[in-house]
């Protein structure tokens, strides 16, 4: 007998892991899952060690947050999008964006309901809709030259009867894309007409590069009383592994959400949600020149995987470039992913498993490293055969 229950059968392995353990075991580049080489801000390090040798970070935290990140977190949307919420009624903390969108998808989504999500996918969506028994509909976005855009007649032919939410990502991972304003207002249009909630992925708000620039939908029209806009320290300051995250809409979305997360975690990151307070009242300098580093990384990954031939893709935020390993021959980014890893010893992540089949042949390689790193990898796979010799060539 199969213990897992049925519905998360799709979802028992993680590319991540693998790509990362194969990093691992080959000695190799690792330029898969998003993680920094380096810590974040040194003031942050310094509070949450604090906290913790004061004590005052080693016991639970107040179930729905520390009222000073959830003071932080409002203040932020405020000073950054002119974003109001309470505090009180219209925040809460998460163990990182992941347990909130569990959350979310939980607490507001009936078991046969339906929840469009965009095509490639973060790997937790589908799961998380799977978990509240519901059924995810994935739309993929569009092509158009080197950017991914959103396909809004093809999310209107995708709503039901059954459809009551909306997985939207933006910056996007695993595209790199930062949707326009012009694109979120017809999005905006819609999900308002067929009254549609959205749960909107904004962990990457700060990793954008211009000219492009970061909307929240919430913002738009008609949207803020029907959006859960969900956010984490762990992108902005390179502390992926603080698990800081918070949640922001209406207070009715918000207290559903508060009741399904105080029976997951219930509370969690004691010691680094002060911490994570402090980093959202940074300077703006902070962020911007946060982005502009990254910007600068951003170029020199690029612009080596494109002498090598590659197609890639706009990177308008995220730390992610996409690649479409067909340029080499290679119909299957899985393959080439493999092959990268045994030949070059560098490691990617394949678009697959983000993917119904639309996607197979698109790469994703992350830029969060050091330049020496970058500068590595990028040397390793020049002195490696790339081409695809065999009979998965494109003829």
């Amino acid at each position: 007998m199969q213990p897992l229950v049925a519905r998360m059968w799709p979802y028992q392995a993680s590319v991540f892991s693998e790509m990362s353990t194969l990093a691992a075991a080959l000695g190799a580049v690792n330029l898969g899952q998003g993680f920094p080489d380096t810590d974040g801000p040194e003031p942050l390090k310094r509070i949450a060690m604090r906290a913790i040798e004061d004590g005052s970070g080693n016991q639970y935290p107040p179930r729905h947050g520390l009222p000073e990140l959830l003071d932080a977190a409002c203040a932020h949307q405020r000073a950054w999008y002119g974003l109001d919420y309470e505090p009180s009624t219209e925040a809460v903390i998460g163990t990182g964006a992941s347990e909130l969108l569990a959350a979310a998808v939980l607490a507001l989504v009936e078991p046969g309901d339906e929840v469009i999500v965009l095509e490639p996918w973060f790997d937790i969506y589908p799961a998380a809709v799977a978990l509240a028994g519901a059924r995810a509909v994935p739309v993929p976005l569009t092509r158009s030259g080197d950017r991914f855009g959103l396909d809004v007649p093809a999310i209107r032919s995708a709503i039901t009867p059954r459809t009551r939410a909306l997985l939207l990502n933006t910056p996007h991972n695993p595209t790199a894309t930062v949707f326009t304003e012009a694109e979120l207002t017809e999005l905006a249009t819609e999900v308002i007409d067929q009254d549609i909630l959205v749960i909107s992925d904004e962990v990457y708000e700060h990793l954008v590069y211009p000219p492009a620039v970061h909307l929240p939908i919430a913002r738009l029209p008609g949207m803020r009383e029907r959006t859960v806009t969900i956010g984490s320290g762990g992108k902005s300051f390179s502390f992926t592994g603080w698990k800081v995250g918070w949640a922001a809409g209406p207070a009715d979305l918000i207290a559903a959400v508060r009741v399904v997360r105080q029976h997951l975690s219930y509370v969690s990151s004691g010691p680094f949600q002060p911490a994570i307070a402090a980093g959202l009242r940074f300077p703006r300098s902070y962020f911007t020149e946060f982005a502009t580093d990254l910007h600068r990384r951003r170029e020199l990954l690029a612009g080596g995987l494109r002498d090598l031939g590659m197609h890639v893709y706009d990177t308008e935020g995220t730390y992610f470039v996409l690649t479409d390993s067909q340029a080499l021959g290679w119909d299957s980014g899985a393959e080439f992913v493999n092959h990268l890893a045994h030949e070059a010893g560098v490691v990617a992540i394949p678009v697959a498993p983000f993917s119904t089949g639309r996607f197979d042949s698109l790469v994703r390689w992350t830029f969060c490293k050091r330049d020496h790193v970058l500068a590595t990898a990028l040397d390793q796979l020049r002195r490696a055969d790339l081409a695809n010799h065999g009979v998965n060539r494109r003829q």
